[in-house]
């Protein structure tokens, strides 16, 4: 698990964090544990790979709308750097939709293939609930969710990344994807979970940040329940 970054300056909010993640199970996902044991062929890890490519490239997206909703200039720094950040500084090759499918190929995805490929639901219903959250719901709950996620997903990374190569699927310098993400996500969670601590004293405010973050780790966590049997017809049919 994640631990808490040295300097955090949002103790508060991201040890709640930190329990609401383990409290799901995201790191003992079935996925991750098949992944790691030997259970997960690679052409079941090489599908579910490809399909969450598309919560990769749409992963922005409600971040930018929940920018939007923030009221102070400064608070939308930190999320603003975020989104600058999946957009690869504003290098095209560096876009995080770039280097998710160079990390794809080098597991045997053919980008023809890639291209005429369909988002099986499971995907589309959690790129449709962090919108939601984003756009719809108070922008702490939104806040929340998304730091849930960045908070997890360094660790999912890891977890990721090392199962690749030590299956033999991948070279460690070929994870540019995630060893990224493994390196920048817990900045990245505590550049949301900053915006939370100054509020997390208030009742009403700690029952939505605490709502917010059960429902990213929720989403993440059957996001990736839903991805353990992508080898199968379900896979062959969204193909």
């Amino acid at each position: 698990m994640t631990t808490l970054p040295r300097t955090t300056g949002a103790p508060l909010v991201t040890a709640r964090a930190e329990h609401v993640v383990a409290r799901a199970g995201v790191l003992a996902n079935p996925y991750f544990r098949t992944l790691a044991d030997g259970t997960m062929s690679l052409a079941d890890f090489r599908a579910s790979q490809e399909q969450l490519g598309f919560a990769v490239t749409y992963f922005a997206r409600p971040m930018a709308a929940l920018v939007s909703r923030v009221e102070h200039p400064a608070d939308r720094v930190g999320i603003l750097g975020n989104i600058v950040e999946e957009h690869g500084g504003f290098r095209p090759q560096e876009f995080h939709h770039e280097t998710f499918r160079r990390f794809l190929a080098g597991i045997g995805s053919e980008p023809a293939r890639l291209d005429e490929l369909t988002m099986i639901p499971a995907v589309h219903a959690y790129n449709s609930v962090l919108s939601a959250v984003c756009t719809l719901e108070d922008p702490q709950v939104g806040i929340a969710c998304m730091g849930a996620i960045e908070y997890a997903f360094a660790s999912v990374s890891a977890l990721t990344g090392n199962a690749a190569v030590n299956r033999g699927w991948a070279a460690r310098a070929d994870l540019t994807h995630y060893g990224l993400h493994a390196d920048i996500d817990e900045q990245h969670a505590e550049d949301f979970l900053l915006l939370l601590e100054p509020h997390y004293a208030s009742p009403a405010a700690r029952r939505r940040i605490d709502q917010g973050l059960g429902l990213g780790a929720y989403a993440l966590n059957r996001l990736y329940s839903d991805l353990v049997d992508l080898g199968g017809p379900q896979a062959e049919s969204m193909s």
